[in-house]
């Protein structure tokens, strides 16, 4: 069995040590080596050829960042960020992100975390899971993503609308799913949609608590649209795009004549909280609401039993990213093999299904 080969960067020797012995106990992972900042990684990565790395935010002599930002340049190669978990390593964090980390990982208590042990499988998993996607798509070389996805390369959007939403006076609902990969998918996504659109859109990005407030704002400053980290008992209004807080469930209600969110902090559900299932189930409960239901990159199977329920309910169309485009093809691919899904599309393309459904 071939292993992962991992490079462990980072300025604190403690934390080399402990992240060194937490990768080594997988069987499937080797740590090759370890670095004590950005421009020791640089050499590192070409004397040692790692198939990922572990990449600390801040560092002296060449922070995360700016390493990062030469990694991608010279040496592209998948990285998992490790962040603490303030308001602005959530900002660093998304700046990460956008740059062409894969995923990342909050310390527990700051820079030196004594109570690593708390995020050992998390950090696991996530190095496992980055050493399998493709680096080319995050660092922009594709080979020919431009257009729709095979299986529905002309869908038929007047038919799906008179097929799964009879009724052209209902009103309607966008859902939106994602994870690892989704900041990046969704700016690609919500700076498509324009302010004219008239329909609430709910998303649920698997992140922990400050880093979806710190996404929110991010996009809400390169949208048109109105972009902010939904509220508890918060009415839905038309034209809103609402983020899920990290750390808690969100779900769908009627008051009234209105929508409200409730939260909750019941236990996880495929090991994340928010869910995209609790969203979606949450949401088939309103028969009276057309929904549109968008699945896209991520681990894992969050999103298909919630999409389910959905389209046993009706009223439902469904659209999942295409592999081409995925960072990560588990959440779509797991909704589409269970013949959920009506529409299958590029990311770049998603903004058009969605409009030309509405």
């Amino acid at each position: 069995m071939m292993k992962v080969r991992v490079l462990i960067v980072d300025d604190s020797a403690f934390m080399r040590k402990v992240i060194t012995d937490f990768l080594s106990d997988h069987p499937q992972i080797e740590v090759v080596g370890t670095a004590r900042n950005g421009e020791d990684a640089l050499k590192k990565i070409q004397q040692l050829k790692p198939d990922c790395l572990t990449l600390d935010v801040e560092m002296p002599v060449l922070n995360g960042l700016d390493a990062l930002e030469m990694i991608m340049e010279q040496n592209p190669i998948p990285v998992v960020m490790l962040s603490s978990s303030t308001r602005e390593g959530a900002t660093s964090t998304l700046q990460a992100l956008q740059l062409g980390a894969v995923d990342f990982v909050a310390k527990p208590s700051g820079p030196i975390s004594l109570d690593m042990h708390k995020i050992k499988d998390e950090l696991v998993e996530k190095v496992l899971h980055a050493s399998t996607v493709n680096i080319q798509r995050i660092v922009g070389t594709k080979k020919s993503s431009k257009g729709m996805a095979k299986k529905d390369s002309r869908p038929n959007y007047e038919s799906l609308r008179k097929e799964k939403a009879p009724s052209a006076g209902d009103p309607k609902l966008v859902l939106i799913g994602t994870s690892t990969g989704g900041p990046k998918a969704l700016q690609t996504v919500l700076t498509q949609i324009p302010t004219t659109i008239d329909v609430p859109i709910v998303v649920v990005q698997h992140m922990p608590p400050k880093f979806t407030e710190s996404l929110s704002l991010r996009l809400d400053s390169l949208c048109s649209l109105r972009v902010k980290e939904a509220e508890c008992f918060e009415k839905l209004e038309n034209g809103v795009v609402y983020i899920a807080p990290g750390g808690v469930h969100l779900e769908i209600k009627k008051s009234g004549s209105s929508l409200i969110f409730e939260m909750n902090d019941k236990d996880p559900v495929h090991g994340v909280r928010p869910s995209v299932d609790l969203l979606f189930q949450s949401a088939a409960a309103l028969e009276e609401y057309e929904k549109i239901a968008v699945i896209m990159t991520g681990m894992g199977s969050d999103g298909t039993k919630g999409l389910e329920l959905l389209k046993q309910q009706g009223q439902t169309i469904a659209i999942a990213e295409s592999e081409q485009t995925c960072m990560v093809y588990g959440m779509p691919k797991s909704a589409v093999s269970a013949g959920l899904v009506d529409i299958i599309v590029n990311v770049e393309d998603i903004p058009g299904a969605i409009l030309s459904l509405l």
